[in-house]
């Protein structure tokens, strides 16, 4: 399966995964509680400056970035057509403050290390009855999925330009979920083989 995680090093894949999802928790319930324009902006300065900081780091997610900026405009765009431009502002901030912090985490720390700080913040449920392990699993496959997602709709759309000139936009969909379908099948597939999913 593709992954958005990057090999070039930066700063960030310094920090423990455990801190890194602590503060993504921590600024991300942060956007939401913050309703000025100005102060939210503030914030997009601050993600952007982040952003630039990971230098080539980026490069594998910037489609990606790209979609959520598109999307954040035509939010912004709805609730300008609806009359409000303080809640169009502050939900196209929100969202691409929001979606920088997730890419910088996806892009800066392996899977695996994901993994092993969900074991260890479910740990305590074992005690319950809850199947730690099987649970953690569930996620980080959810996880590894939405980036083969994104991944396999970027070879996609680079096949689609590279025949025609250009992006393959909603023709896309169709052969993008086959192919997920075809991997989600594989997977379950080889849980089923080795651990008796």
């Amino acid at each position: 399966m593709g992954s958005l995680y990057s090999e070039f090093p930066t700063w960030l894949h310094r920090w423990r995964a455990g801190f890194k999802l602590l503060l993504l928790a921590l600024f991300g319930t942060l956007l939401f509680l913050i309703a000025s324009p100005i102060w939210l902006a503030g914030c997009g300065l601050v993600c952007l400056c982040l952003w630039f900081s990971l230098g080539q780091a980026t490069q594998i997610a910037r489609r990606l970035m790209r979609s959520v900026i598109i999307a954040a405009l035509l939010v912004a765009g709805f609730h300008v057509f609806m009359g409000n431009r303080e809640l169009a502002a502050v939900s196209a901030l929100r969202l691409i403050c929001a979606s920088t912090l997730g890419i910088a985490l996806t892009i800066t720390t392996r899977p695996s290390d994901l993994v092993e700080v969900l074991e260890w913040l479910l740990w305590p449920f074992a005690r319950l009855g809850l199947p730690v392990e099987r649970v953690a699993m569930q996620i980080a496959l959810m996880l590894r999925f939405t980036e083969h997602f994104f991944v396999q709709w970027k070879k996609l759309d680079d096949a689609h330009r590279l025949r025609t000139g250009k992006s393959g936009g909603l023709r896309l969909i169709a052969p993008l979920t086959i192919l997920m379908l075809q991997a989600t099948r594989r997977v379950a597939d080889a849980l089923w083989a080795r651990l008796g999913f």
